[in-house]
């Protein structure tokens, strides 16, 4: 055993990827969360379920040793933070805000005790989001503290690329613990946020150039989700690989993600071949049929995923950039546009806008596209297009 890790997060990304890669780097694992039936029952077993699905078939890996901690308890949270060797987050962007006193605390605690360096690995998909908690941990720490996080604590940038579906309620009811994923296992972080010596972690590579390996997450990766997800959606389909299956759907997202490529190609200097073999090995993992990833999952939440950096926009706006007209990125934004199962508070927020103030200024509003800019002229007439005729794929 070579020492332990405090995870805060026991959910999709928590314990269905990072813990796994603690555990198998010879960490004890020490979960923190709010969800009192599992930390009762990884407690209780001092071990947990990690199902590795594909079309090929599955494999059970048992994950353990680990125990768990409320995070209420700020006690017990602070002393497993002095005590540990390596931390990460897995919340949530929105709720770093409630790790951060404890972490803090943590943090603390270590300097009154002369421990060293510690560094903590955000598993968190926000831009910036090392910088983000390290802000909220000035604010929630005290003088002695504050030195040490200055000086001796690593807030390490990260993207994840495993899938990780949410556990079903029949799986819940099974085995609350039980999680399920794919068997992709890499985790590029950005060298230069560590502190001290970087810990040897199983599929953890540091990088220097790491702002490609954020861009190929979040404009191949999730833009690919995206362009999948939404125009599988006007079509009907309940799960990603369906949609996938659709050979003018599948012709429609290549096409977006070689727009995409070639903007990351000339803002950032990448390799088109690393990039293209990156779509080849999504193609592969997003026919996962075992895995179970639904449409509705894929495109939940669209405000955000409309955002002006984020998989779509953020996408064509590089595009743009490069000297590349984003015509299927375009399509993409406007069926994204269209977005609007009953269940997706935020779906339903983003048509209520468009009614009450149009699709021009609302684009403008949430993406910052201006309707008159070349890329706003796409969008609004692929948008017209589709209220014509939703099922219509631009080939």
């Amino acid at each position: 055993m070579s020492g332990k890790a405090v995870m805060f997060g026991a959910g999709n990304i928590g314990r269905g990827f990072i813990g796994q890669l603690f555990s198998e780097s010879g960490y004890e694992v020490i979960f923190v969360d709010v969800d009192q039936d599992l930390l009762a029952a990884l407690n209780r077993e001092k071990r947990y379920r990690l199902e590795a699905v594909s079309n090929e078939g599955s494999a059970d890996y048992w994950i353990g040793p680990v125990r768990a901690i409320d995070s209420n308890d700020k006690a017990a949270v602070a002393e497993a933070v002095s005590e540990a060797d390596i931390c990460a987050t897995a919340v949530g962007a929105n709720a770093l805000k409630f790790v951060a006193p404890n972490l803090a605390a943590g943090l603390t605690l270590r300097a009154k005790r002369g421990r060293g360096p510690i560094n903590v690995i955000v598993c968190e998909n926000l831009h910036g989001a090392p910088e983000y908690l390290r802000g909220l941990l000035e604010a929630s720490i005290d003088e002695k503290g504050r030195d040490y996080l200055a000086k001796k604590t690593g807030l390490v940038e990260t993207v994840i690329g495993r899938m990780v579906p949410a556990p079903t309620a029949e799986m819940r009811a099974a085995d609350v613990s039980w999680i399920k994923v794919e068997p992709y296992k890499e985790l590029p972080v950005k060298r230069s946020g560590f502190v001290g010596t970087i810990p040897e972690i199983v599929a953890m590579t540091p990088h220097d150039n790491f702002d490609v390996f954020g861009a190929r997450k979040l404009y191949v990766h999730n833009c690919g989700h995206a362009l999948m997800a939404y125009m599988g959606y006007q079509r009907g389909y309940e799960y990603g690989y369906q949609a996938l299956a659709d050979n003018e759907i599948r012709e429609f997202m290549l096409a977006g993600l070689r727009e995409s490529v070639d903007g990351i190609c000339a803002q950032y200097g990448a390799d088109r071949n690393w990039l293209y073999a990156h779509v080849d090995d999504l193609l592969e993992r997003f026919a996962n049929r075992n895995l179970g990833d639904t449409v509705f999952r894929l495109g939940r939440d669209p405000r955000r995923k409309l955002a002006s950096e984020d998989r779509l926009v953020g996408a064509a706006n590089l595009a743009v950039s490069g000297g590349i007209r984003p015509v299927h990125l375009a399509w993409g934004i406007a069926a994204a546009l269209m977005f609007d199962p009953a269940e997706d508070s935020s779906a339903q927020a983003l048509q209520s806008q468009i009614r009450e103030e149009g699709v021009k200024s609302t684009l403008k509003a949430v993406s910052g596209i201006r309707p008159d800019s070349a890329l706003g002229k796409l969008v609004l007439a692929s948008y017209a297009l589709l209220q014509a005729d939703p099922r219509w794929v631009l080939k």
